[in-house]
């Protein structure tokens, strides 16, 4: 999308005093981009197999999950010169590290330095670096190998989330409010970055739910701008973050489970994932809502930004608050257009969001002041912020 057409009419709605705001978003992409409806032969001819089971499956897969376009890291000339990472049972993990670490890395920089273009600001003005990400492990972590790229400055204070899955955005953004909220006067980057390549595997029978990973995850970074009491010469807050909380289901654990091998990451998700998200998100929504005086079933009354795990957890979701359809428009878009990206993916929304509450305005119509941010992930871990819509 046209990034400038956001940010140009946002209003400056009242901001509260000492909350929290998210200030620019950013967003980058590796070069590859996917379109799903050649995924599927060219997933199995750059892993050589040829299983005609898998591969309708496969095909299947991709017509459900909604997805249409998506970016990722993998290319010809990767597989060229890493070709053991199609071989079944190879020790890979050192392989996929190189190449993800750097990948991350490079995405993370555009990302932020996008932000920060958006925001106004520049880079002396950041006193605090979030970093998250599921798809790297090194000593030093990403937040140092980011600092140093975006040359910033060495007393910059960080902070790193690894491994925090779909629910890492929305927990790196809790961080960051509740950083920017306590330290008067700071503004903190939060960056996130992620791919695939971590994980990527060939088909295998014995893998069944590889190929659901396979239809719907992708790469990218995504970077937003964090402080509270905005200087609104030049900074143009787009959310207030009000009240942030995690909350994680009991006897869950096994229901996003992520293991890093010798053979690189590997993930099972559960099938009663999605009715497990629909049995709690209610008494985890009017939990947020009742901070500022929503009652239950009045949810069409707010805004909905919704990490898009796939379409099952969002239809659900829209089932069990009986939804207008409009009103998960942001998260299915996001979704169709760059898949799962993981942590990324919350930023994504957002951005659609910001451009729909313009369109609205220059409809005439109004749009929610009030609204959730939510993302799922390992645990099963809930987390939810009640934000203020100050594009509206």
């Amino acid at each position: 999308m046209g990034e400038e057409g956001i940010w140009k009419g946002v209003t400056k709605k009242g901001v509260n005093p000492g909350k929290a705001t998210i200030l620019a978003l950013g967003k980058a992409f590796p070069p590859q981009l996917v379109m799903q409806e050649y995924l599927v032969d060219g997933y199995f001819r750059s892993t050589n197999c040829d299983n005609p089971e898998l591969k309708q499956k496969l095909t299947r897969l991709c017509k459900t999950t909604t997805v249409k376009t998506r970016y990722v890291v993998m290319s010809e000339e990767i597989l060229i010169k890493y070709p053991e990472l199609v071989t079944e049972g190879t020790p890979t993990v050192k392989q996929r590290l190189e190449i993800c670490n750097e990948a991350v890395t490079e995405m993370a920089i555009e990302a932020a330095l996008g932000c920060i273009k958006n925001w106004g600001g520049s880079l002396s003005d950041i006193t605090h670096l979030v970093y998250v990400s599921s798809s790297e492990a090194r000593l030093p972590g990403g937040d140092l190998y980011l600092a140093k790229g975006l040359g910033l400055s060495p007393d910059t204070q960080r902070i790193m989330l690894y491994f925090a899955g779909c629910s890492g955005g929305v927990a790196g953004l809790r961080v960051a409010k509740d950083i920017a909220e306590n330290n008067p006067g700071s503004r903190v980057l939060l960056a996130t970055s992620e791919t695939t390549i971590i994980g990527f595997k060939p088909p295998s029978a014995d893998r069944p739910y590889d190929l659901v990973g396979v239809a719907l995850f992708g790469d990218g970074a995504g970077a937003m701008i964090i402080g509270s009491d905005p200087i609104l010469e030049y900074e143009k807050p787009l959310f207030e973050l009000h009240t942030a909380v995690q909350e994680f289901l009991p006897h869950t654990k096994k229901k996003i489970d992520g293991r890093l091998t010798e053979e690189g990451i590997s993930f099972k998700l559960a099938r009663e994932l999605p009715q497990i998200i629909e049995d709690n998100v209610k008494g985890f929504c009017d939990k947020l809502m009742s901070v500022v005086g929503f009652q239950n079933k009045e949810y069409n009354k707010l805004f909905w930004a919704v990490h898009p795990g796939g379409p099952a957890i969002l239809n659900r979701i829209e089932k069990r608050l009986d939804l207008l359809p409009e009103k998960l428009s942001a998260s299915r878009r996001a979704l169709m257009d760059y898949g799962n990206a993981s942590s990324n993916t919350i930023v994504y929304v957002l951005e659609y969001m910001i451009e729909e509450a313009l369109k609205t305005r220059k409809d005439g119509r109004g749009d929610p002041e009030w609204g959730l941010i939510l993302a799922f992930g390992p645990g099963i871990t809930f987390e939810g912020i009640l934000a203020r819509n100050l594009c509206a």
